[in-house]
C-alpha cells in the first residue's frame, strides 16, 4: 500500500481510485490526500469489476488476480513489482509463458482455471508475462529476471530505482515536533498468514520487549513503534519510568517526517522502508524478520554494512531452523517466536542478544553511518521510478479528466 500511495500522489491530475478492503482500506484512509475515491471492494464483486471497465489504466502492485482481471475486460495494465527477484517457480518459465500463450489465444475468457495450476509466485510472473506494461525495483537477482521474462516475450519489465514518495521524500520537512528518540518499523504486517490478531506472535514479542529496552535505557524518552497493527483503534501509550512509548500507524508522509528527524531507527526489513531510509539519507538497524521475505531481503544484502549489522533470529534463538518456502519458512518463524514467548528462559536470551546487537549499532560513527548508505544507494539505484510511470500513464492535466487509475493492492 505504501507503493501504491507512492504512485497514485505521482499520478495527481487524473481521476485516481483506490479499491481495497480491510488493510488496504485502512492505508487508504490514512493517506485520503494520495485518491479521489476509496472504494471498499473486493475480487468478485460487480463494482469492481464495472471500475475496471471504466478505467483508462489499471494499476496493480503484485495483484496478478487483478492483471488479468483487466486483461479479460480489454483494458490496459501495468503491474508494479518490488519483489521479482524473491518470486519462487517450480515451474520453468517457458512453462509458465506456454500457460500465458494460451490464456492470450483465448482472450483471457477462461484465465481463472489457467492460473489456478500455477502457485501464487508463479501466478505473478506469469502477470508480468501477459501485462501492458510492468515495472519493478531493482534488487540482486532482479536484472536477470527482467532479461528473462523479456526473452520469453513479455511487453515491458522495465527495471526501476526506489518505488516510493520521490516527491514526499524530497519534500520531506522536519517535523515540529521533538524528534523521536526511537521510531520503530514494523510494516504493514499482514499477509496469506500474518495478521493482527491471529498469528500476531510477532506483535506480542515487540510489545513485551520495547518497554524493557526503554527501561534499561532512559534516554529513550520519547519512543513511536510504527506499523499496520497499530491502526485505529489499536492504537495506543503507556508510560515506561519517565518514557512514552506509543504504538500507532502514523500516515505515509507523517512518517516519513518522523523518519527524517528520529535519532534512532529500526526497521523490519522490508524493501520499501529501506528505500525510504536510505533516500533519507537515515542508517536503519534491521530487526529480525517478521515473515519468510525478509529473510530472503537480508540475506541479499549480507555483503552490505546494513546487512552484517542487522539483527537475525538464528543469532538469538538457540535451534532456529526455518525452510526456504515463503508459506512454510513464514509459518515456522511465527512457532519460533510462539516457543520465544512461552519459556522465559528463551525471552531472555533474545532479550540480551538483542541489547548487545544494538550496543553495536549505536556504536557505529556518523562516517560508518554514511558509507552504509552509499553503499546501498549504488546498490539499489536505477531510474526515477516516476519518470518511468509517465512513459506509459502521461502526467495529470488539472481538471483531473485525463484518466481514471483504479489500484487494487
Amino acid at each position: 500500500m505504501a507503493k501504491l500511495t507512492a504512485i497514485s500522489r505521482a499520478l495527481e491530475g487524473h481521476h485516481r481510485v483506490c479499491v481495497g478492503i480491510t488493510v488496504a482500506s485502512d492505508f487508504a484512509q490514512r493517506n485520503e490526500d494520495a485518491y479521489d475515491e476509496v472504494l471498499e471492494l473486493e475480487a468478485g464483486d460487480a463494482g469492481l469489476e464495472q471500475q475496471i471497465r471504466e478505467a483508462d489504466w489499471v494499476v496493480s502492485v503484485m495483484n496478478a488476480d487483478l492483471v488479468f482481471s483487466a486483461l479479460s475486460q480489454g483494458r490496459p495494465v501495468m503491474l508494479i513489482d518490488s519483489l521479482l527477484a524473491f518470486w519462487q517457480l517450480a515451474r520453468t518459465p517457458t512453462e509458465i509463458a506456454e500457460t500465458c500463450r494460451r490464456m492470450q489465444l483465448e482472450g483471457f475468457a477462461d484465465w481463472r482455471n489457467h492460473i489456478a495450476e500455477l502457485s501464487p509466485h508463479e501466478q505473478i510472473y506469469a502477470a508480468h508475462v501477459c501485462a501492458t506494461a510492468s515495472v519493478v525495483q531493482n534488487f540482486p537477482g532482479v536484472p536477470e529476471r527482467v532479461a528473462e521474462l523479456r526473452a520469453l516475450g513479455a511487453a515491458s519489465p522495465v527495471l526501476s530505482g526506489p518505488i516510493v514518495d520521490e516527491f514526499g521524500l524530497s519534500g520531506v520537512e522536519a517535523s515540529e515536533d521533538e524528534p523521536l528518540d526511537l521510531l520503530i518499523n514494523l510494516g504493514g504486517f499482514k499477509n496469506f498468514l500474518l495478521d493482527y490478531d491471529t498469528h500476531n506472535q510477532y506483535l506480542e514479542l515487540i510489545s513485551r520487549w520495547v518497554p524493557e529496552l526503554v527501561a534499561a535505557r532512559p534516554e529513550l524518552k520519547r519512543v513511536a513503534v510504527c506499523g499496520g497493527g497499530y491502526g485505529g483503534p489499536r492504537a495506543s501509550e503507556i508510560r515506561v519510568r519517565e518514557s512514552t512509548i506509543t504504538f500507532e500507524c502514523m500516515s505515509q508522509r507523517e512518517f516519513i517526517a518522523a523518519v527524517a528527524s528520529a535519532r534512532h531507527y529500526m526497521l523490519t526489513p522490508g524493501l520499501t522502508a529501506i528505500h525510504e531510509s536510505i533516500a533519507l539519507g537515515r542508517f536503519p538497524l534491521a530487526l529480525p524478520e517478521e515473515h519468510y521475505g525478509h529473510i530472503a531481503n537480508l540475506d541479499a544484502l549480507r555483503g552490505t554494512l546494513f546487512g552484517r549489522t542487522g539483527t537475525r533470529f538464528k543469532d538469538l534463538i538457540e535451534g532456529y531452523e526455518v525452510p526456504p518456502d515463503d508459506f512454510a519458512g513464514t509459518a515456522a518463524i511465527v512457532n519460533h517466536v510462539e516457543d520465544v514467548l512461552n519459556d522465559d528462559g528463551a525471552y531472555r536470551r533474545f532479550a540480551d542478544r538483542m541489547g548487545e546487537r544494538i550496543d553495536t549499532f549505536v556504536a557505529l560513527s556518523d562516517a560508518d553511518r554514511d558509507g552504509g548508505v552509499a553503499e546501498l544507494r549504488e546498490l539499489l539505484s536505477g531510474p526515477s521510478f516516476s519518470e518511468i510511470l509517465y512513459e506509459f500513464i502521461p502526467a495529470g492535466v488539472p481538471d483531473g479528466r485525463s484518466a481514471m487509475q483504479v489500484s487494487v493492492p
